[in-house]
């Protein structure tokens, strides 16, 4: 079901958001998130809005995204998601991608997936599906990645275990160029 988007709910939107985009979508990401899309649902009783078609947010260098990007606030005290009620929401909860999903840090590093999660409060992107990771020429391959974007630790697992499993993260590691140099 398509919104219409009339200036007084977007308003709305933008009011009730107010610092709840200002969370940390990737490492040394401190400035306000930009987000924009083809489309924009808003849900002020639920506390969602639905951002379709090529839908992106920007934080510093990092990016985040997919056909479909829905962010999902806190209800303010007194408010709960679904109740008759006057839609104020708070802080960011998460971020939802789905579709072709995309999650770059940096000029090199950069993640693809089916679908991912941004969880504010725990400062994760999870990704799932096909996910690749690529850092400069290295590639890492798995079903499952959960990056921390404040510390930039990450962990990919994948759908089997053992030997010769076709479904195992895998990884495809390049020396540096430096370290390539003094070996010679």
């Amino acid at each position: 079901m398509k919104s219409l988007v009339t200036s007084t709910v977007f308003a709305a939107a933008l009011l009730s958001g107010g610092s709840a985009w200002a969370q940390s979508l990737g490492p040394n990401s401190d400035g306000p998130m930009d987000i924009t899309a083809d489309e924009l649902e808003v849900q002020n009783k639920e506390c969602v809005s639905i951002w379709r078609g090529k839908a992106e947010a920007l934080q510093g260098e990092a990016r985040l995204r997919a056909d479909v990007l829905k962010a999902f606030f806190q209800p303010k005290p007194g408010q709960s998601a679904g109740a008759a009620g006057t839609g104020a929401c708070g802080d960011l909860i998460r971020i939802e991608a789905q579709g072709s999903v995309y999650y770059v840090t940096s000029k090199d590093q950069r993640v693809r997936g089916d679908a991912g999660t941004y969880d504010a409060s725990g400062e994760t992107v999870t990704m799932t599906g096909d996910v690749v990771a690529v850092q400069g020429q290295n590639v890492l391959r798995g079903n499952r990645m959960v990056f921390n974007t404040k510390t930039g630790e990450g962990r990919m697992l994948g759908n089997a275990t053992g030997r010769n499993q076709g479904a195992r993260p895998r990884g495809v590691f390049y020396p540096s160029k430096k370290q390539a140099d003094a070996a010679k």
